[in-house]
């Protein structure tokens, strides 16, 4: 693996302190607080490790209390809240310096047959097309694995923003690991579409914005270290609040997961 990659991994490894109990480092990617991806990653990655690895995730619900400090480590709590014949609950707090800053549920499923349908995926060029007819180059954070491909936003559409991104390097056949990373992935880019129909972009010193809560469903087993088209629009925005809904399609079409959350924004003076 790459380094940053490698580094990635590690940060949602986590380390069991008792039975239930988990730290996570934290990393720092200059957001004023810590970036709500690495909660979600690490919740998740927590909970796995008290579940039956037949049993996959299939939704996690949470809330964002407190902002995060990029400079401490977070300990997780898992909440055994049932273990069924088909499903598996669990309920985790993150806590820092004593607080609960975030907390969410998550529910796991084994594999079993059943009725199929999807949304079709927007007709939009492949990374591939992209890159070589020189229509979208690659960018990445300084240090960090994620790359992207941002798609020109399409006046005739309401607020949206479409992009193809992927950790880039190899990483170990787990479906676990690639559900976690695409949790911690899931919270780039999402909740600032409801920006897009108002000329105000991430980084303007009189916005304060700020995740509040955060839904993903998993619908397909995905392989995060290949190109993921993130379809986000956001139906929704008032009383300093916007709220955005993301799918998210591998290169075959298939619809892999959907994400949605709802984020303070407010503009100060």
């Amino acid at each position: 693996m790459t380094t940053p990659l490698n580094r990635l991994v590690s940060l949602l490894g986590m380390e069991m302190l008792e039975e239930n109990l988990f730290r996570g480092h934290s990393q720092d990617l200059g957001f004023p607080q810590l970036y709500g991806g690495q909660v979600l990653g690490q919740a998740l990655s927590a909970a796995s490790q008290t579940v039956d690895p037949t049993r996959r995730v299939h939704s996690l619900h949470g809330y964002f209390l407190r902002p995060g400090d990029a400079k401490h480590p977070v300990v997780y709590q898992v909440d055994r809240v049932r273990d069924g014949g088909s499903f598996t609950t669990r309920r985790i707090s993150a806590i820092q310096h004593g607080k609960t800053i975030f907390f969410c549920s998550a529910s796991f499923h084994g594999e079993e047959p059943g009725y199929h349908h999807q949304r079709s995926m927007p007709d939009v060029p492949l990374p591939d097309e992209l890159i070589d007819n020189g229509e979208a180059k690659v960018h990445r954070f300084d240090g960090h694995p994620v790359e992207f491909l941002h798609l020109p936003d399409d006046e005739n559409i309401p607020p949206r923003k479409r992009l193809w991104f992927r950790l880039a390097g190899e990483l170990p056949d787990e479906p676990a690991l690639h559900r976690y990373l695409l949790a911690y992935s899931s919270d780039f880019n999402l909740l600032t579409t409801s920006l897009v129909p108002h000329g105000t972009r991430f980084g303007d010193p009189r916005l304060q914005i700020a995740s509040l809560d955060h839904s993903l469903w998993f619908h397909r087993d995905v392989k995060i270290n290949e190109w993921l088209l993130y379809d986000m629009d956001s139906p929704w925005a008032g009383g300093a609040r916007g709220f955005s809904r993301g799918s998210l399609y591998d290169t075959q079409g298939y619809l892999v997961a959907s994400s949605a959350q709802e984020g303070l924004i407010r503009m100060r003076e």
